[in-house]
Order: structure tokens, then sequence, then C-alpha cells
């Protein structure tokens, strides 16, 4: 039997509304990601540290591909474009 790895979520931030994530799964992935915090904010009330929104969207992530499926580079709001319902479910990210 496979053993199954959780992957842990590490978010660095590297400059303003920008951040590293290195996501500890079965493999080990590093990403860069941008956030507008326009876009943060429109995303939700009331808003969090970037790096958390950023952490609760790589678990959404995450719970719809693997972490070797996630684009190495990209700005957060690429991710509605993917996954249409991301806006309303990231709320749940942060209850949990």
């Amino acid at each position: 039997m496979g053993k199954t790895v959780m992957p842990n979520i590490e978010v660095v931030e590297t400059s303003p509304n920008s951040f590293s994530v290195t996501v500890h799964g079965q493999h080990v992935t590093v990403h860069q990601v941008s956030v507008k915090p326009e876009y943060a904010q429109a995303l939700i009330q009331p808003q969090p540290a970037l790096a958390a929104l950023v952490s609760a969207s790589f678990a959404f992530l995450l719970d719809h591909e693997s972490n070797s499926s996630i684009l190495r580079s990209f700005d957060l709001s690429v991710i509605e474009r993917y996954f249409p319902e991301y806006p309303k479910a990231i709320a749940r990210y942060f209850s949990s």
C-alpha cells in the first residue's frame, strides 16, 4: 500500500505582495505567487494577511490537484480562471 503524504505549505514573503511557496508533499515544489491587494480585498472580507490568503489558496488548490500540477509562477487571480468556484470557496479555507 502506498503511503499518503499530507502536504505541508510554507509561505514566505519575498517582497511586498510577492511570496515564495514551498509545498512539501510526495514531491517538494516551489512556487512564486503575487497578490494584488485590491484583488485580495475584493476576494474576502475582512481582508486577511496576504500570506494567510496565499496559504489558504494553496490548500484550495491541493484539494483540486497535486502540487506538481500547480503553476510554478502566477498571480493569485489566475486561480479562478482554472477553478471558477475559487472566489466563493476560499472563505471556507480560513475556518478549517
